[in-house]
């Protein structure tokens, strides 16, 4: 048996009411996640426990068994391995946006979704002016997404950092880095440094100037959010007895997986936007099940139009890994597979953000009888067999579908 998990990041949504009061998912057409849950069963699954915030990165550890409360130290440490930057145990890993400040409010959490030639150009002037060896560096990672590794850098956990995502229109000076004790106030002190020093670094820059010119949002602030300490996680291959491999254009993604002990498969043409290339994803899992047990498909693209509170976008985006990603996939595959389909979290248009409720996945196997659920949409899973799961991790219900009782 094989086994394909299928994640639409932020796919979850609340009615819209340009859309007739459908949810993005109701709104679509989606012949082939509707197949998955005509031939299966669906229910709804939480994610994000409730005292945590909901993160991508809380919830792809529990769609992959790891229960967040232990294993998300940060966003930084969980991502870092993607890019090969090893850490210590006493070193700190932040996410290091490149971001849109105007008139001091944070107006764009990715700077206008600003390219990776690009934003390298700026990270190696921020690296310039203020990267340390040994005590503080900086790492391109991919669009506006990078990283700051801090060396030798004690209780990040005691630091509160805002996600630049969560804070659109809010005043910079609101959601600067806070320390949570007075051991952190030294430490939190030099990040708020890193980002003022950033701005006149990168205002005048040759790249932004020549963004604004054409009309586009520049990176002129760096933004440092998620530190922490790397996590120690036992394998995939420990905890269930499976090969597997991870499909993304997402550091975070890749990150986890590396964790996991998946194997990592990069995609030409993967961008973690609407114009990734679904069907390199789509070719590149059909490869890798032919070596793997499991292959984990990610696609962000509907999570970044959720961000952007562009509903005919987030449409879209579904569409599209419906068609030109899952279709090709299900075409493809000639061995008996379970699948399960599902978002991570929402990422509701009206708030342009996460949240943590509940979100729809519908599995099928050639062993489950299905549910009676026609359509996969948050409405339609409420009413499947699996109902509200709370207590177990997706991996673990696709798994136990997949076995003949």
């Amino acid at each position: 048996m094989k086994y394909l998990l299928v994640v639409g990041d932020g796919m979850a949504d609340y009615p819209v009411p340009e859309l007739g009061n459908k949810t993005p998912l109701q709104a679509a057409y989606k012949p082939n996640m509707d197949s998955i849950a005509a031939k299966g069963r669906s229910g709804l699954i939480k994610n994000v426990p409730d005292e945590m915030a909901p993160g991508s990165e809380t919830a792809i550890c529990s769609v992959l068994g790891y229960d967040p409360r232990i294993y998300c130290t940060g966003r930084g440490p969980l991502e870092a391995p993607a890019k090969g930057i090893e850490l210590s145990e006493n070193d700190a890993a932040y996410r290091c946006n490149l971001i849109t400040e105007k008139d001091g409010k944070i107006l764009d959490y990715s700077a206008g979704h600003i390219t990776t030639p690009e934003a390298a150009q700026l990270i190696a002037a921020v690296k310039e002016a203020f990267g340390k060896p040994n005590e503080i560096e900086f790492f391109v990672g991919l669009d506006y997404r990078h990283f700051l590794i801090l060396r030798n850098f004690p209780h990040p956990e005691q630091i509160q950092c805002t996600p630049p995502h969560d804070a659109a229109g809010i005043a910079v000076s609101e959601v600067l880095p806070k320390a949570k004790s007075p051991k952190a106030e030294k430490n939190a002190q030099m990040l708020r440094d890193l980002i003022d020093g950033s701005r006149d670094i990168l205002r005048s820059h040759p790249v932004n100037i020549a963004r604004e010119k054409a009309g586009k949002h520049p990176g002129n602030l760096i933004w440092p959010w998620g530190g922490g300490k790397k996590p120690t996680m036992p394998m995939l291959k420990e905890k269930y007895g499976i090969k597997s491999a991870v499909i993304s254009a997402v550091d975070l993604v890749k990150g986890i997986g590396c964790y996991a002990g998946m194997e990592i498969i990069n995609v030409k043409g993967a961008t973690g936007l609407d114009n990734t290339n679904y069907e390199g994803k789509a070719d590149a899992a059909l490869k890798a099940l032919k070596t793997n047990d499991l292959v984990f498909v990610h696609v962000e693209a509907p999570d970044e139009a959720g961000h952007c509170k562009d509903y005919k976008l987030k449409v879209k985006t579904i569409e599209d890994l419906d068609k030109r990603m899952l279709g090709r996939l299900l075409e493809g595959i000639k061995e008996p597979y379970t699948i399960a389909v599902l978002p991570d979290h929402p990422t509701p248009i009206k708030i342009g953000t996460h949240t943590r409720e509940p979100v729809p996945f519908s599995i099928a196997s050639p062993y489950l009888k299905p549910d009676g659920v026609k359509k996969f949409d948050e409405s339609s899973a409420a009413k499947g067999a699996f109902g509200l799961v709370d207590k177990d991790y997706l991996i673990s219900l696709l798994l136990n579908a997949g076995k003949q009782i």
